[in-house]
């Protein structure tokens, strides 16, 4: 019986690796033909099949592995694999449980029956009740789960797989410390992790007093560790889209002081300026408009980090609301200016300027508040 692991069954795990399973099999099929006792053949050859889903084909090699060698731990664990893809699911306990009696040391072992356990038992209890499970069920068998997940941690106490496991049970038993903690040690470990930074960074930018810049900042930040994260650059849209919806309110106090320095309004016992207004008052009023924007808008953009003010950019292109805000804050600027700019010699298209720049706006700001643009 063969012990070590040969160079085509080395090439084969390579091959499967890249998800090119009809050359590894190709390879192992010839290997196997050389030497049909090959356990560590027969296990890659499931593997293969695994990556194609098949499950029968890969129990197949399975059992002509286990056959050879009973005890083989690698073999035990694939076929366990098999046995779930196959639609044997509840079968695994048993094969896994086998894997800890003759590994009691092996981390994976543990960290494996635990991630599949509660399942199993969810399962068992949906079956023996009509297809509902009872909470009480479900509770132990998480409870049972966690054991054999805390174990799996005190054994291989840097393996990042025991510590996603004890935080998916603690995720569905809702205790957030825990899962908290798990992120946490699961970080120290892999600090580009894409779920646990994800969650983490959601934490920390939905936390109470957290304004949309620093949010944005904070999802900018975790993305720059892992740029493939979809939850992360969703949350960064999110942060952008609000601080775009912030344009509109400067938009709005522009508008405000364009009807102040018009005197839209009349106000008793005071007189109104007479129209049109002279040249150098209507350039007056449009420095504390310049200064709104200064220090609201192009300060705060010249502070932001470079991949937020990038993704800024980036949402306007593709996100239908990001450019209807935006416009929404260009027509209520026009407005704006309009109302200052042109001498006027009545109120009464001023009046119809300023409602029309305050209804564009504010027409949709309850209704698109829950976009994320």
């Amino acid at each position: 019986m063969t012990t070590s692991v040969h160079p085509a069954v080395e090439r084969a795990d390579l091959l499967i690796d890249l998800t090119r399973y009809e050359e590894a099999r190709e390879l192992l099929a010839r290997r196997l033909t050389e030497d049909p006792e090959d356990v560590r053949a027969w296990v890659e050859l499931a593997r293969s099949h695994l990556g194609d889903e098949n499950g029968a084909k890969a129990l197949d090699a399975t059992e002509q592995a286990l056959l050879l060698d009973a005890e083989d731990i690698g073999a035990l664990l694939m076929h366990a694999r098999a046995l779930r893809v196959g639609g044997r699911f509840p079968e695994t306990e048993g094969v896994l449980r086998e894997v800890i009696r003759l590994a009691p040391e092996y981390w994976f072992g543990y960290a494996r029956l635990a991630d599949w356990l509660w399942r199993i038992r969810v399962l068992g209890s949906g079956q023996a009740n009509g297809g509902e499970t009872r909470r009480e069920d479900f509770v132990a068998a998480l409870r049972e789960a966690d054991l054999i997940a805390q174990e799996a941690i005190r054994l291989g106490p840097e393996e990042v797989y025991a510590y996603e496991v004890a935080w998916l049970i603690a995720d569905m038993s809702a205790d957030r410390s825990v899962a908290d903690r798990m992120d946490l040690a699961i970080l120290r470990l892999d600090p580009q992790h894409e779920h646990a930074l994800a969650r983490q960074t959601k934490k920390a930018a939905t936390a109470p007093g957290v304004n949309a810049t620093e949010a944005a900042t904070l999802y900018a930040d975790a993305l720059a560790a892992a740029p493939g994260s979809a939850p992360m650059q969703s949350g960064l849209d999110e942060a952008s889209y609000r601080m775009l919806r912030g344009v509109r309110w400067l938009a709005m106090i522009c508008l405000a002081l364009a009807a102040t320095g018009i005197d839209l309004f009349a106000t008793d016992g005071e007189t109104q300026r007479e129209l049109p207004l002279v040249l150098g008052q209507r350039l007056w009023d449009l420095v504390p408009m310049a200064a709104v924007w200064v220090l609201g808008a192009l300060l705060r953009l010249r502070r932001l980090r470079a991949g937020v003010r990038v993704n800024l950019h980036s949402l306007v292109r593709r996100r239908v609301w990001a450019r209807v805000v935006l416009g929404q804050a260009a027509c209520a600027m026009l407005c704006a200016l309009l109302i200052t700019q042109v001498p006027w010699t009545q109120r009464t298209v001023p009046l119809v300027l300023f409602w029309a720049g305050l209804v564009s706006v504010a027409g949709t700001m309850w209704f698109d508040r829950r976009k994320t643009g």
